[in-house]
């Protein structure tokens, strides 16, 4: 199957049944416990990067709202790809792989730092290791600017932090790298350290 894209109203695509491993990874993704602030939903995945496919995304909402905002200044989101070939390919060392990319605006101050890239790796990297094995670990790290002229809304400088990885696991069992990609986006919206919320994330009635 394919998951609904909630936001969009997607309909489901009839696929090949799924591997017995490939659900209980998907299974597994959403016990993951994050940041109350950190919203995740389903959303449409990749269709050919893999003969199966899974995707996160996550929005960090605002203080005074419960609803994920679709573009307002200041958000910060992401998403996370479950790849699967029961083959393997060569390029992976197995037979998942998952892809990353967060992006979050950042403050002035922040943006100069030419400590930045290093830093935000070194988040990944970090929460990956305290927490699951993993292999294969290769990324991105970059940090723009850009300046708004004339009429056009929001401030005149913005600067945005943007984190792209993938790396290969070595079992079914998701929920720490989903943890681990959620504690990245965290620190690049500069959250304030909080407890922890569980957030089941089930599939949608018709999704199988």
């Amino acid at each position: 199957m394919t998951p609904l894209d909630f936001r969009d109203g997607a309909a489901p695509t009839p696929e090949p049944e799924e591997p017995a491993r490939f659900r209980a990874a998907v299974e597994a993704m959403g016990t993951a416990s994050v940041h109350p602030r950190i919203e995740l939903a389903p959303i449409r995945p990749p269709q050919r990067l893999a003969p199966y496919s899974y995707a996160l995304g996550a929005e960090v909402t605002r203080p005074d709202s419960n609803v994920v905002p679709v573009d307002s200044d200041g958000d910060a989101f992401g998403r996370l790809i479950l790849l699967h070939d029961p083959a393997g390919q060569e390029a992976w060392h197995g037979v998942f792989r998952l892809v990353a990319y967060c992006q979050a605006d950042i403050d002035s101050a922040l943006a100069a730092d030419p400590l930045l890239p290093e830093v935000a790796w070194s988040w990944l990297v970090d929460a990956l290791d305290s927490r699951t094995p993993f292999t294969a670990l290769g990324g991105t790290v970059t940090a723009t600017s850009s300046v708004r002229y004339g009429d056009i809304a929001g401030p005149p400088r913005a600067h945005q932090l943007e984190v792209r990885a993938s790396w290969t696991v070595t079992d079914t069992n998701l929920r720490p790298h989903v943890e681990a990609f959620c504690e990245v986006l965290a620190y690049a919206a500069g959250l304030p350290p909080a407890g922890v919320t569980r957030l089941d994330v089930r599939r949608g009635e018709g999704a199988e």
